[in-house]
């Protein structure tokens, strides 16, 4: 079911929706706005991904005022309906698209393909053409950094952790969150709950439960909704916001947020279209360049914690942590990565395996 809203303009199934409000009518000889379309996979108001993307459209909509005119669609699955939503919004007019979820990928292709002259943009994807650009976060620095609080104030030394799809991206979040943990608590071990959707509160709520009731006191996701720091909150264990800030969900449980700042990338990619020098990059920025933004501390968190926690952070901005350094094995006692080496941008990107301290395996 779609929650969509529109403002100025509807097509068939699927309503636009448009900050751009209704005033006074632009000169004739003014230029005509930027135009540019944002699909999410989860409403707006999902209180984490689909919520941060929109933060950084509102951003940009401030920063280039009349220069461009932002339209978004809201609850699109990664299904057929993706690559209609897609096809509409180029038929449109919009002239910069960006695709925000990974199931988007093949959709967001096929639609380039038809409209050479329209530029895509597609989260956590892979895929690029002449006209197709990727962005992808080093997420996995702001979860290494969380698995280091969890490592160093669990009481239980099991870690639990809510995966959505066992998408390259989940696992990597997955694998740095337990490896920050072991690199200050060798005792610690990651149980995951998949749920296998990105936005289903209740879901995310009943996996939280289970981990809890296996003894995690200490619980991650990569899920949209605010239903695990809102359960870790009633049941007294520590949690950690995701993809936004949760605090106010659970002002005791959040022990720091793992967040995007999108509108520094989105600003840079509207620069780029604006001045006509716009190309299909593949985009990997984290903590350094302020798109990775690690929420304030709890004022829980002890200060020797604190010290270690701001200290491995300063690490990776200075490039002396990386978080998929060797040596590392794999939780089936399999070395991954040699001693004096690290995983490369493509590896990282199709990671498929669970590093040492994961239990179980990956669905099929």
């Amino acid at each position: 079911m779609f929650r969509l809203r529109s403002t100025f303009a509807a097509f068939t199934t699927f309503a636009l929706v448009s900050s751009a409000g209704v005033g006074i009518a632009p000169a004739a000889h003014a230029a005509e706005p930027l135009k540019i379309a944002f699909v999410y996979v989860g409403p707006v108001g999902d209180g984490g991904w689909s919520f941060q993307h929109d933060q950084g459209r509102l951003a940009i909509e401030k920063e280039f005022g009349s220069k461009i005119k932002t339209t978004y669609v809201e609850s699109v699955p990664e299904t057929s309906d993706a690559e209609r939503v897609i096809r509409q919004l180029a038929v449109d007019g919009n002239q910069l698209i960006f695709t925000t979820s990974f199931g988007y990928m093949d959709p967001t292709i096929k639609v380039a393909k038809a409209f050479p002259k329209v530029h895509f943009v597609h989260a956590t994807g892979y895929k690029t053409a002449a006209n197709v650009g990727t962005y992808q976060t080093r997420f996995y620095e702001g979860a290494y950094l969380l698995g280091v609080l969890a490592g160093k104030m669990t009481k239980t030394n099991t870690l639990g952790f809510v995966g959505s799809f066992p998408v390259p991206e989940v696992v990597r979040n997955i694998d740095a969150y337990t490896m920050g943990a072991k690199s200050v608590n060798p005792k610690i071990k990651t149980k995951v709950v998949w749920v296998n959707t990105w936005y289903d509160p209740s879901k995310e709520r009943q996996a939280a439960e289970t981990l809890i009731a296996q003894g995690a006191d200490m619980l991650a996701q990569n899920t949209d909704s605010p239903a695990v720091v809102q359960v870790a909150e009633e049941k007294g264990v520590h949690a950690f916001g995701w993809d936004t800030d949760m605090a106010k969900y659970g002002h005791k449980a959040q022990l720091t947020a793992n967040t995007e700042n999108w509108g520094v990338f989105y600003s840079h990619v509207v620069k780029d279209q604006l001045a006509g020098t716009w190309k299909p990059e593949q985009t990997l920025w984290g903590i350094k360049e302020n798109l990775v933004v690690l929420s304030p501390l709890n004022p829980s968190v002890p200060a020797d914690v604190a010290k270690v926690f701001n200290e491995k952070k300063q690490e990776i901005v200075d490039g002396k942590l990386i978080p998929f350094a060797g040596p590392l094995k794999d939780n089936t006692g399999a070395v991954k990565v040699a001693a004096g080496s690290a995983m490369q941008v493509g590896d990282l990107m199709g990671i498929n395996w669970l590093v040492e301290g994961v239990e179980g395996s990956l669905p099929k």
